[in-house]
C-alpha cells in the first residue's frame, strides 16, 4: 500500500512508540490522526512533527464514549483514514492468582473488546477507501502465552484470532486485516519488575524506532503476519506445532516469573503499545 497522501489513524499514539510509529508514517508521506488518553503528550508529540502532519484527539477508546469521539474524529478528517493502527494496550504483569476480577476485566476490555468495538464501528469509514487496511500491533504473547502474564496473553491470543478471523471474512474486498508482533521494546510500557525479569532471562529488545519502522514496511508491504525478532518467531511456531516442548522450556523458568511477578505492584499501566515480552 502506497502510504503518501493517506490519513492513519494511530490509537495509542502518545505512548511508547507512539512518537516514532507517527514519524515514520509521517515520512512515508502519510497524514496521521492521532488517539491517545494524554491530551498534553499528543500536544507535544504534534509539536515535534512538521506542521500539519498530524492531527490529534484525546479520548480512551476502553469506554463507549471515547470510541464514540475517535469516531466523529474519523469521519471529519480530510481524508478520512484509510488505514486503522490499533497501537493501545494495557499491561499487567504478576500472578493469576493476584490479580483482581475488576484489573483482568478492565484489561480485556482493553486490549480486545475496545479493539474489536472500534474496527465495527470505524468499518463505514474504512468501507470507503480500496484498498483499505487495519493493522493491529500484538504481541509474541498472542501466539505464545507466558507465565506470569496469563490475562494479558489471552486478551492479546484474542485479539490475534479476531484479526485472523476477519482477514479471513473479508478476504474478498478491498479492505485487509494485519497481525503484527513486536518483541520486548524498551519503553517505560515495561514496569522495574517485568526489566529485572527480562535481565534475568536475558531478553532481547529492540529500540522504539527500530519496532516502527519494521511496522511501516509491513503495513506498506501488506503483511498479513508478522512476529518481530529473533528467537521469538522461532518459539511462536513452535508454540503452533510442538506446545509441549514450549510447556518444558518454560517450566524451567518458573521460579524467575514468581519472585519478579511477586514483586511486581499488580497495577495496570497505561495504554501504550509496547510489549513486555521474556522470550
Amino acid at each position: 500500500m502506497e502510504l503518501a497522501g493517506r490519513t492513519v489513524m494511530v490509537t495509542g499514539a502518545s505512548g511508547g512508540i507512539g512518537e516514532p510509529l507517527c514519524a515514520a508514517l509521517i515520512a512515508a508521506g502519510a497524514r496521521v490522526l492521532a488517539v491517545g488518553r494524554n491530551e498534553g503528550r499528543l500536544r507535544r508529540l504534534a509539536q515535534h512533527l512538521p506542521a500539519g502532519a498530524l492531527s490529534w484527539v484525546a479520548a480512551d477508546v476502553a469506554t463507549d464514549e471515547g470510541r464514540a469521539q475517535v469516531v466523529r474524529a474519523a469521519a471529519a478528517a480530510k481524508p478520512t483514514p484509510s488505514v486503522l493502527v490499533l497501537a493501545h494496550a494495557q499491561g499487567a504483569f504478576g500472578l493469576f492468582a493476584d490479580q483482581s476480577p475488576e484489573d483482568m476485566a478492565r484489561l480485556v476490555q482493553t486490549n480486545l473488546v475496545a479493539p474489536m468495538l472500534l474496527v465495527h464501528a470505524l468499518l463505514p469509514v474504512l468501507g470507503t477507501h480500496a484498498p483499505a487496511s487495519v493493522v493491529v500491533v500484538g504481541s509474541t504473547f498472542g501466539s505464545l502465552a507466558f507465565p506470569g502474564f496469563a490475562a494479558y496473553s489471552a486478551s492479546k491470543s484474542g485479539l490475534r484470532g479476531l484479526t485472523e478471523a476477519l482477514a479471513r471474512e473479508y478476504a474478498d474486498t478491498p479492505l485487509r486485516f494485519q497481525y503484527l508482533s513486536p518483541r520486548a521494546t524498551r519503553t517505560p510500557f515495561n514496569t522495574p519488575a517485568v526489566d529485572a525479569l527480562n535481565a534475568e532471562l536475558k531478553t532481547a529488545s529492540d529500540a522504539p524506532a527500530d519496532v516502527a519502522r519494521h511496522l511501516v514496511r509491513a503495513i506498506e508491504r501488506g503483511t498479513a503476519r508478522m512476529q518481530i525478532g529473533w528467537p521469538e518467531k522461532l518459539f511462536a511456531r513452535l508454540n503452533g506445532l510442538l506446545p509441549g516442548l514450549v510447556d518444558r522450556s518454560l517450566r524451567s523458568r518458573l521460579p524467575a516469573v514468581r519472585k519478579h511477578a511477586r514483586r511486581s505492584p499488580l497495577s495496570t499501566t497505561e495504554h501504550v503499545p509496547h510489549e513486555a515480552q521474556p522470550r
